[in-house]
Order: C-alpha cells, then structure tokens, then sequence
C-alpha cells in the first residue's frame, strides 16, 4: 500500500510568508552598498561601496538620536523587566484577591489598546502632573522612559505569568522543606528557573521601545528626538540611501541580539538539565 503523497500546499503557503518578509528586508540591505543617490537604481560600475555607511557614521544628529534611543530603551526593558516580573509574580502565585480583577485589567488593556489612544492619554497625564505637582518640567527623556515603561511591562508582566503557569513548584516546596527562608527560595529556585522568561521579556522591551514611533511622537520635547522619529522625518523627505544604511546597522544589532539571547538560554537549559540529573544520580 502506497503511502499519501504529502500536501505542498502549506510548505509553500509558508516559503511565500516567509519570502514576503524577509526579501524586502535583505533588498534594503542589498541596495545599502548601492553607490547611487537613488535607492531603487543600482549603479553596477562603482558598486558595492560602503560610502553610505562613512556618511552615516559623519551624521552627528542621526548618531546622538540612536545614542539617546538605545539610552531609552535599556532603561525602559530594566524597569519593565523588574515591574513586568512582580506584577506576573502577583498574578499567578497570590490567587484570588481583591482587585485581581482590575489588576490584569489594566495590565493587559495596553497590548490591545492602539498606540494613538496610549500616547494621547500619557500626553494628558504628564500636562496634568506638570500643572498639578510640577513634574515633569516638560515633556522630554524622562516621559519617553515612563511611556515606554508603561506599555512595555504588560509583556514582560504576560511572559512571566505563562512562563510561572508550567513552573514546578514541587521544587520550592523542597527547599523550604530543607530549612530556606522564602527570599532564599526564590533567589536560588525561582529566579534561575524564570530568568528565560524575564530575559526574552527584557529583550522584546528593549526592542518595542528601540522602534516606538507613535507614542514617542506624543510624550517627545526639544532635544530628546529618537532614531525612530529622525528616520521618519528623512523618509517624509525621500528615502536616501544612508536610511538604507541605518536600518540595515539595526536589523544586524537585533539579530546579533536574538542569537545571543538564543545562545545563552540554550546553556542556561543544558545547566538545568544537567543540575537536575545530578541532583536525581545522587537521590538515587
């Protein structure tokens, strides 16, 4: 009896998907080392040149743009990272509490609430403070951080939570058992085991708040313009080929990210593996 001939359909369905992802991205890359001022022309005779790339690193506004964004986004994904992990913390180990409710309301409205509404509203909030306390002085880093920290702990808050759901908690159990205080418990058992989770939150913090446009539109002020909002002022005025540059120079940091991320949870999961056979061989 033959056995059915395997349906196509889905891997192309998934080559196509995937090529309309990735080819414009590896075009715009292409078109980088381009030696004409027109991005969409190849000039053949005097490509590929990286003289798009010694003008971009000459451009001092778009260089202390991406210096105040990479500034931004790393204080964003820390405190993210730290408010996310309590808030899953909360949610998955305390059960049912008064204002469970209206906790995960409101730490999950802002993944589905649009980016306009968000941005507007902490715009209202901070002219609001201002008139109030007087704080902030103004719109400028320190807004763009608290907005960007705002939005960006639901998904930290959400990882951590899915990744506590699947935790075996079999193991605190048998820490407390041999004598450890909570504090102890959770630094030496459950910090280690979600670090992956807090990590790949801290990680896509970083990355939402690297690329945030619209909110940053709102919360910005003098002097504290992000790469985003510089990239999207250029491309208003015709894409040049140093945009081709930049955003060729980021997609390779977020790579080089998401595998050295990859590279250290694999080693963190082969230690935890390893631990835990350790720990079996000599219970046994």
């Amino acid at each position: 009896m033959s056995l059915p001939r395997r349906s196509i359909f889905v891997p192309t369905v998934l080559a196509f998907g995937f090529a309309f992802l990735y080819v414009p991205i590896l075009s715009m890359m292409f078109f980088s080392l381009n030696n004409s001022s027109l991005v969409t022309v190849w000039d053949g005779p005097n490509s590929p040149t990286l003289k798009w790339y010694v003008k971009l690193l000459n451009n001092r506004p778009i260089l202390d743009a991406a210096w105040l964004s990479i500034k931004i986004a790393a204080v964003n994904a820390t405190g993210a990272a730290v408010l996310g992990t309590l808030v899953g913390l909360v949610l998955a180990r305390f059960g049912r509490f008064r204002g469970r409710t209206l906790l995960s309301a409101i730490t999950t409205a802002p993944l589905v609430m649009p980016e306009v509404i968000t941005g507007l509203s902490m715009l209202l909030l901070f002219v609001a403070l201002e008139q109030w306390i007087g704080w902030p002085s103004g719109r400028g880093v320190t807004t763009i951080t608290i907005a960007h920290i705002t939005f960006s702990m639901s998904y930290v808050s959400v990882i951590v939570q899915s990744r506590l759901a699947s935790f075996d908690e079999s193991l605190e159990e048998a820490a407390m058992d041999l004598g450890a205080r909570p504090p102890r418990v959770f630094r030496s058992i459950t910090l280690p085991l979600i670090f992956p989770a807090i990590l790949s939150g801290w990680l896509l913090s970083f990355t939402l708040s690297w690329d945030d446009l619209v909110i940053s539109q709102f919360v910005a002020g003098p002097g504290s313009t992000t790469l985003p909002m510089v990239i999207f002022s250029k491309v208003r005025l015709g894409v040049s080929p140093d945009v081709n540059a930049l955003a060729t120079i980021m997609v390779l940091i977020v790579a080089t990210g998401v595998v050295v991320s990859a590279v250290v949870m694999q080693r963190q999961e082969r230690r935890r593996q390893r631990e835990v056979q350790m720990a079996l061989a000599s219970g046994e």
